[in-house]
C-alpha cells in the first residue's frame, strides 16, 4: 500500500499555534506531512528560511510523522520531487478562500493529478496568523498566547 504524503508549504514566518494545529490534524489522517518553508525571496521576513525551518523543528518535536524541508520555486516542481499529489492549506475566513482556490486551481492546471486539501482551523485560531503576530511583535504586544514559547523568545529577541 503507498504512503499517503502530504505536503504543507508556508511561509511559517513565525511558526503559530494555528499552524501547529493544522499540522497536527493532517499528521491523524496522513501517513507523513512534510511542513516546507517557502523561500519567498521579495518578501520581507522577521525570520531567515532556516531559523524559520529550526522553530518548526523544535516545535515539532516528537512528532513521528511529521518532518520539515526548505523549497524555492513552483510548488507543482516540489510536490513532484518528493513523489506526492497532495497539498494542505489552512483557510481561516471566507476571503482566505478565494485566494486558496485560485492557486489550487493554478497548480492543477500546471500538474493535473495535484489534490489541495483544505483544513479549517480551530475556532480559537481562525483570527490567527503570521502577520498578526509580525503585527502585535511590532508593537511590542505580547504574543505568548499566540506562538509556541521558543518562538516567542526569539520574537522578543528579534525586537531588540
Amino acid at each position: 500500500m503507498k504512503k499517503k504524503i502530504a505536503v504543507y508549504p508556508g511561509s511559517f514566518d513565525p511558526v503559530t499555534f494555528g499552524h501547529l494545529d493544522i499540522i497536527d490534524r493532517a499528521a491523524k489522517i496522513f501517513d507523513h506531512v512534510i511542513v516546507s518553508v517557502f523561500v519567498h525571496s521579495e518578501k520581507k521576513h522577521m525570520f531567515t528560511v532556516d531559523e524559520r525551518a529550526a522553530m518548526l523543528k523544535r516545535a515539532l518535536k516528537g512528532r513521528k510523522n511529521v518532518s520539515v524541508d526548505c523549497f524555492e520555486g513552483l510548488l507543482v516542481d516540489y510536490v513532484r520531487k518528493k513523489k506526492t499529489d497532495i497539498v494542505i492549506r489552512g483557510l481561516r475566513a471566507i476571503s482566505d478562500l478565494e485566494y486558496e482556490f485560485q492557486i489550487a486551481a493554478v497548480n492543477r492546471t500546471l500538474y493535473s493529478p495535484i489534490e489541495t486539501v483544505f483544513f479549517m482551523p480551530r475556532q480559537r485560531y481562525t483570527y490567527l496568523s503570521s502577520s498578526v503576530v509580525r503585527d502585535i511583535a511590532h508593537f511590542n504586544g505580547d504574543v505568548s498566547k499566540l506562538v509556541p514559547p521558543h518562538v516567542a523568545k526569539a520574537i522578543a529577541a528579534r525586537r531588540k
